[in-house]
């Protein structure tokens, strides 16, 4: 329950007909949330989960729960997802992070559109996000739609952050969202900033971008007030501030890896 509202129970939808879509889950050491996770979309006709080096019992879990887990050596996120949707039985995939969970709502209309002759390949999903507990509604969080819902024909690129779904033409949307769990401690964040950034700078590196120091300066302070200020995260509360905070950190990381590249050479 979030906020007062009560969920909705999923087991009238899995009396039906399951929900003609494949769920795909890339995960590793993902033991706190995976059985949630897939409980989550248990209305769907198949549930895949893509592990690699899980050091906990994430395998064990996930299959208690019902989904289909195999290994793949891993890349990159999106090689992982791309995996799963290779051996998916539908025509249509889901793609849901461990961290986040679906919905009677989002079964239902899934089905619903499918069932209509859908008039797109890809749909965006929306996202409640939650960060430490708290809903972050402000910031840019709330235009927080990526595309996960597609066709089984697509794939996801090769990036290592932010990687996408490569999809031609117009793209739908969604009414019901995904539940988010963004970070459970700054621990994690920090751990996920590290990582990300060297992705990041790297990756940038390669394709021949370079930065200079008044990146690293100026850079963080203007994501801070743009998240901050223009986009209302200060509406939020102390988890906006917070977040803006952490926002322009990994600005500055992104940026100083990148100028640090470019400086040995």
């Amino acid at each position: 329950m979030r906020d007062g509202k009560r969920t909705q129970p999923i087991e009238g939808l899995i009396a039906n007909e399951p929900v003609p879509v494949s769920v795909v889950i890339a995960a590793r050491d993902e033991a706190a949330n995976i059985e949630a996770c897939v409980a989550s979309v248990r209305w769907a006709r198949e549930v895949l989960v893509v592990e690699n080096d899980s050091s906990d019992d994430t395998v064990d879990r996930a299959r208690r729960a019902g989904a289909t887990v195999f290994s793949n050596p891993f890349t990159t996120i999106g090689a992982q997802r791309n995996a799963g949707i290779e051996r998916a039985a539908s025509d249509w995939v889901l793609a849901v992070d461990a961290d986040e969970r679906g919905s009677f709502g989002l079964g239902e209309e899934i089905r619903a559109l499918i069932a209509g002759s859908p008039s797109h390949a890809a749909y965006r999903v929306p996202r409640r996000n939650f960060f430490l507990g708290r809903e972050v509604k402000h910031g840019g969080w709330a235009s927080d739609r990526p595309i996960r819902l597609f066709r089984s024909n697509l794939r996801y690129s090769a990036s290592r952050v932010h990687e996408h779904v490569d999809a031609a033409g117009d793209v739908g949307e969604l009414r019901e969202s995904l539940e988010h769990s963004t970070y459970s401690s700054l621990d994690d964040y920090f751990e996920k900033l590290d990582r990300y950034s060297r992705w990041w700078a790297e990756d940038k590196f390669e394709t021949g971008r370079r930065a200079g120091p008044l990146s690293v300066v100026f850079k963080p302070p203007v994501r801070f007030v743009t998240m901050y200020m223009l986009r209302g995260g200060w509406m939020d509360g102390g988890a906006g501030a917070v977040l803006s905070c952490l926002a322009a950190a990994s600005v500055m990381a992104k940026y100083a890896r990148l100028w640090a590249r470019g400086a040995k050479d």
